[in-house]
């Protein structure tokens, strides 16, 4: 049984009646500067769900660390992708204290923004959110990566950690339930694209978390 859409009379800027068959998560991921957060609130919006913004469940000595221009390595990001996995979770279960207020009370579905740009991180994800995960990848040239990262003003995350990002980055493979997009997309359009692929990848009665 697939998740059922009401899309006739949605009016833009609310969000779409969702009923999904299974609760679950949708992960929007990539490295920094490629419009993952912009991605996530836009579709949360869309879609009626909450939003949790990966960047929030660091600990302040991994945002020091990357604010020194210092990669974070495996040790930092566990404890990370655990809190968030299971904030995920909690969310998408419909129980307080998951997700953005004001961007919906779960009981379905939660979007966050994360890099998970490993396999094995993306594994960590979902088993902490014990949930069904959907990934969406956003890349594009590394270029407008950096273009974007220099632009971007209040950031703790320096433009110089973006090569580390992308030497570590592996992309989903064909056994991981994901669709990847280009990042320089609009971001309307963007969110069109994950939509209309969700509604027809969404987790099936009895599909479990990894």
């Amino acid at each position: 049984m697939k998740a059922e859409w009401d899309m006739a009379t949605e009016p833009k800027a609310m969000g779409t009646r969702y009923r999904p068959a299974v609760p679950h998560g949708v992960v929007v991921m990539g490295v920094s500067g490629s419009g993952k957060s912009t991605l996530a609130a836009l579709l949360a919006q869309r879609i009626g769900c909450p939003l949790l913004e990966g960047d929030d469940y660091h600990a302040a000595a991994s945002i020091a660390k990357m604010r020194a221009g210092q990669p974070l390595d495996d040790a930092d990001r566990w404890p990370w992708l655990d809190r968030l996995g299971e904030a995920i979770g909690v969310a998408a279960a419909g129980e307080a204290g998951g997700g953005t207020a004001g961007t919906g009370a779960g009981g379905g579905i939660a979007v966050s923004a994360c890099s998970a740009l490993k396999r094995s991180y993306r594994d960590r994800l979902s088993a902490a959110s014990r949930v069904p995960l959907r990934f969406i990848l956003l890349e594009t040239r590394q270029e407008e990566l950096t273009r974007r990262l220099v632009a971007r003003a209040g950031h703790y995350m320096p433009a110089s950690l973006l090569e580390s990002q992308l030497a570590i980055l592996e992309p989903p493979g064909a056994d991981e339930c994901a669709l990847t997009l280009e990042a320089t997309t609009a971001p309307d359009a963007l969110c069109n694209l994950a939509r209309a692929w969700l509604r027809t990848n969404s987790p099936a009665d009895g599909e479990r978390a990894g």
